[in-house]
């Protein structure tokens, strides 16, 4: 699916609060970029019956108290079935789910550290994670110039 057709269905299902969808526009081109660096367009999250994605909680090696949580986008739902421990359970799905709508949903997902995406079917050798915090630092930044762009010169008269 063009990238595009994923910014427009995230405005269209944003709520028409006249701030949301305004906001999913202005963010629109960092997300973009994000999704560019990724091989698919999609991918399958595993997920509960509630439509709640699954986390995986990662401890350090070196420092088992320190530990993060990721959930993981696979390019194919087989490959969620054979890498996912959790997937033999019946209650679970793999959701296909637009590459711009991961992003948009890591911005808010608190209890997220950052997605882990498998980039080569078969395979979870070749993965990108991208962390919510960077994530959110690029659209923080996206949303910063264009209201760069939009203020008025204070010495305009």
């Amino acid at each position: 699916m063009d990238l595009q057709i994923q910014i427009k269905s995230l405005i269209n299902n944003a709520p028409q609060d006249g701030v949301t969808p305004l906001l999913v526009k202005s963010i629109a081109p960092g997300l973009c970029a994000l999704a560019e660096k990724l091989s698919h367009s999609q991918y399958y999250i595993l997920q509960n019956m509630h439509e709640e994605w699954v986390l995986t909680t990662l401890s350090n090696r070196k420092n088992p108290k320190q530990e993060k949580r990721v959930v993981y986008a696979f390019p194919t739902s087989k490959d969620v079935f054979t890498e996912s421990e959790m997937a033999s359970d019946p209650s679970m799905i793999a959701a296909p789910t637009p590459v711009v709508h991961i992003l948009f949903q890591l911005i808010a997902l608190e209890p997220v550290d950052s997605i882990v995406f498998f980039e080569t079917p078969g395979t979870t050798q070749n993965a990108i994670e991208i962390k919510r915090l960077e994530v959110q630092k690029l659209l923080q930044q996206t949303l910063e110039q264009k209201n760069s762009v939009n203020r008025i010169p204070p010495d305009i008269a």
